[in-house]
């Protein structure tokens, strides 16, 4: 028989989030899963690593298929600590989410769920982070999970370019079915923010940061379109920041 694909899970909402456990739903039919999640939310850590404190791990359950773990590191640890320690082989494929929020347009910089996606494909192995646009803890996620599966499946299968993994975003759930995939580029979206000035309990002074995302023009072929127009958008990420059109450019100046 062939042997099943092993899958590492991960997540930047913490180990008890809804969206890693129906994650870890759409992948247990297709592959043996090991999952290693933050003990605590994550969110906007990006990728960020512990470096000056020790990383906690906890065994949360086990059985033949399925092996569940929480650690105190952000989700860039939790891919570095399953693949170089725990997993008793390279995985075949990581995947990060369902994170509880959109990861299109600008906030795939500030991800942690796309951080533990692009820290998989540094370490050359086929990588998908998968994000809901609902930010609730109470987010459904049913209609995600057939195309999440979908795309994994394809992925095993077929591999990534290399330096490359895939951002998927879905609409939030609507009374409408969703129409399918589109291939996706970074849409123009950013956020409008501020800082909340606040006193704690003995008097002093400190801010919190809010504020609003704002789409920008939003043109068919990009994420935020995709969206909008209830299609699954399907984005692939490179951890290669060179823009090789400035570098062309500034070839004229230096």
């Amino acid at each position: 028989m062939k042997k099943r694909p092993l899958i590492l899970i991960t997540n930047d909402d913490g180990i008890s989030a809804k969206g890693i456990t129906a994650l870890t739903k759409a992948m247990q039919p297709i592959g043996d899963c090991f999952v290693l999640a933050p003990d605590a939310p994550q969110s906007g850590q990006s990728h960020s690593i512990t470096v000056l404190q020790p990383i906690y791990l906890t065994e949360i359950s086990e059985t033949e298929d399925l092996k569940r773990f929480s650690c105190s590191g952000t989700p860039v640890d939790c891919v570095k600590l399953a693949v170089l320690e725990l997993m008793p082989q390279k995985p075949d494929l990581i995947v990060s989410g369902f994170n509880h929020g959109s990861n299109a347009s600008i906030n795939v910089t500030y991800s942690g769920t796309m951080a533990a996606a692009i820290e998989g494909a540094m370490l050359g192995i086929p990588s998908i982070g998968f994000s809901v646009c609902d930010f609730s803890h109470d987010a459904v996620f049913s209609h995600a999970i057939s195309f999440a599966r979908e795309i994994a499946k394809d992925v095993i299968e077929n591999g990534l370019p290399e330096a490359t993994c895939l951002n998927v975003n879905f609409p939030k759930i609507n009374n409408k079915p969703l129409k399918g995939i589109k291939l996706s580029s970074q849409g123009h979206g950013g956020w409008v923010e501020g800082f909340e000035q606040r006193k704690d309990p003995r008097g002093r002074n400190y801010y919190w940061i809010s504020g609003n995302f704002k789409n920008g023009s939003t043109v068919e072929g990009e994420d935020l379109y995709a969206l909008e127009n209830n299609y699954v958008s399907v984005q692939p990420v490179s951890f290669d920041f060179t823009d090789n059109k400035a570098l062309e450019l500034l070839k004229e100046r230096y």
